[in-house]
């Protein structure tokens, strides 16, 4: 397997300001092509590249070429003996002058694949791209017995801070202290526990409570990691509810439980994995969802000078701060739009506030400013909302999901305080800053656009794992109750495994 050069990475592009005239033509051998979706090992549910249109100077575009865009991606198998299903969709214009190219296969080619990217027929730097077979698509079972080179290949990075802090709590995991403290304090009627655990790359797990339905995304990640690198043997409980549930403090005897969960708080001391809402999409991108962490890229409403100069906010009505909101964009209507599209948790406010109409999540980016709310914990539109180019302006909250470490107030967003009671005053600052408003709205895009490329998801799932499993004290166990968790029943072809290196003999 071969590493992905970071050179190849160059997600924060130095975007260079086009001197002379804007009319001049983008250059195919001198745009720049670069991404995950040009190595063959890197296998993921959709395989994707970025590209830097460059005009004959050799200067980055910052923005949209004028006219039709003239990309275009064809992909197909090395050989014309080997057929493919490939969907491949149109390049995604990010509106800064580069391109989200995405592909999902539905089979996978021993002889490997062609890539030709090409821009008014003319081929861009060095298409076409040859990815040497075989190359799997997303549901061949055939798992690198390599973590380390698999890591290499995914270029994850060394550290992740949030995964350093979650077990800064845990400097051994005592498995037997858990199999006798989750089931009575967690594992109740009304508990949303899972109890997994991962031997010879096989994933078994049982539910404790009624509310475990959540637990078919936790099931599909772990199988489309399994599938792809050697899993370590480990045995964990995974919260599929909303709230994170391990309170006890470090210094308290007994001591805090390493359970995990997709949602953070201050008060807790939970072990944190992506949520199972950007999870899902990524697994499910270019067929069973709308929105996802690639799609939304090319979908983030007009430019910034032709964008609605109002806060807006969309949203069921889980948090009283929600209800307020609305009442402030009743009396502050220049400033804010903001309605509820679902009564739930305080059905007798409808009357009195009204129910906004649905609006596709692609809409919300027609305004400049994006108010962030809590839901019942952290609101997971939050990784959408900074795809976007507009604003964030987030609320004060103690909860946070696992990317949060990495993002700086007033530098990736706005924060307004946990009441509210600033925001208007926010906004005002925003309109009346707008380049500096616009330039914090870049800034935070950036670095969303790294930290949640799905390849670095996959390597966050994988680096906890194997983190927990380094630090659990027994030997994990099949228990009374547990089952194998099958893979999909929709594997679309049977995938012949085709390393050179056998995987171990008691898989």
């Amino acid at each position: 397997m071969h590493r992905l050069p970071r050179a190849l990475l160059p997600l924060h592009l130095v975007l260079l300001v086009a001197a002379g005239t804007p009319e001049l033509p983008v250059s195919a051998p001198r745009s720049l092509v670069w991404g995950p979706g040009l190595q063959a090992d890197v296998v993921l549910p959709v395989r994707y590249f970025y590209l830097q249109a460059v005009n004959s100077e050799g200067q980055n575009l910052t923005r949209s070429p004028t006219g039709q865009t003239l990309f275009k991606v064809v992909i197909k198998s090395l050989s014309p003996k080997e057929l493919v299903r490939i969907h491949a969709s149109k390049p995604l214009d990010r509106n800064d002058g580069t391109f989200l190219m995405r592909y999902r296969m539905y089979e996978s080619v021993n002889n490997g694949l062609k890539i030709e990217v090409l821009y008014d027929d003319k081929h861009v730097a060095q298409s076409p791209y040859i990815l040497k077979g075989p190359v799997y698509h997303e549901y061949c079972e055939c798992p690198e017995e390599d973590p380390q080179a698999w890591q290499e290949t995914f270029s994850c990075p060394t550290k992740e801070p949030q995964i350093a802090k979650d077990f800064s709590s845990f400097p051994s995991i005592n498995l037997q202290q858990m199999l006798q403290e989750v089931p009575k304090r967690f594992g109740d009627e009304r508990g949303a526990i899972v109890h997994y655990t991962i031997l010879n790359n096989h994933i078994y797990r049982r539910s404790l409570g009624k509310y475990t339905d959540f637990k078919m995304f936790s099931d599909e990640i772990l199988l489309s990691l399994a599938r792809k690198v050697l899993l370590p043997d480990l045995e964990f409980y995974i919260n599929v509810g909303d709230w994170p549930l391990e309170h006890r403090k470090v210094n308290e005897t007994p001591g805090p439980i390493p359970i995990i969960s997709w949602c953070g708080s201050l008060d807790s001391r939970d072990v944190i994995l992506p949520t199972y809402d950007i999870t899902h999409s990524t697994l499910e991108a270019m067929r069973g969802v709308t929105n996802d962490l690639l799609s939304i890229q090319g979908n983030t409403g007009p430019s910034w000078i032709n964008k609605t100069e109002k806060a807006f906010f969309r949203g069921r009505d889980s948090r009283e701060e929600r209800l307020q909101l609305v009442q402030m964009s009743k009396e502050n209507p220049q400033l804010l739009d903001a309605g509820i599209t679902g009564y739930f948790f305080f059905q007798e406010k409808e009357k009195e506030l009204g129910k906004a109409k649905l609006m596709g999540f692609f809409d919300f980016f027609k305004y400049k400013y994006q108010v962030n709310v809590d839901g019942t914990v952290a609101a997971y539109r939050y990784p959408y909302l900074m795809l976007g180019d507009s604003l964030v302006l987030k609320q004060d909250s103690p909860y946070y999901e696992h990317f949060y470490t990495a993002l700086k107030p007033w530098k990736h967003y706005v924060p307004i305080k946990r009441n509210l009671s600033d925001l208007l005053e926010k906004v005002k600052w925003a309109k009346e800053n707008d380049e500096e408003a616009k330039k914090i709205a870049k800034e935070g895009q950036l670095t969303a656009r790294d930290l949640l490329q799905p390849h670095r998801l996959y390597c966050y799932y994988y680096q906890v794992l194997q983190k927990y499993a380094e630090l659990q004290s027994s030997k994990p166990k099949i228990r009374d109750g547990m089952e194998l968790v099958p893979q999909p029943d929709d594997n679309t072809s049977i995938c012949q495994c085709l390393r050179k290196k056998p995987l171990r003999e008691d898989l």
